[in-house]
């Protein structure tokens, strides 16, 4: 079942969290994962593994880099939900 953006939005602070230590409050739509929320490259690579396996989406690596915020992440997922 498709996950709802507010889901969405909840899984990816949660798995933010996890990897980066960053507070799940923290993490909204406009952060850019990056400059906001200092998740590095190598990082980026399991908060998308995490994001895929959560949310049954495959994120391949060419579309990782244009995921900057946590709002185009959002989008990705929404419209490549199984």
């Amino acid at each position: 079942m498709a996950a709802t953006k507010e889901e969405i939005i909840e899984g990816l602070a949660e798995i933010v969290n996890e990897i980066a230590g960053i507070p799940a409050e923290e993490v909204t739509e406009e952060k850019s994962f990056t400059d906001d929320l200092d998740v590095d490259s190598l990082s980026m690579v399991e908060v998308v593994v995490a994001a895929e396996e959560r949310f049954d989406v495959k994120i391949p690596d060419d579309d990782v880099k244009n995921l900057k915020t946590v709002g185009d992440a959002v989008s990705y997922i929404t419209s490549h939900q199984g």
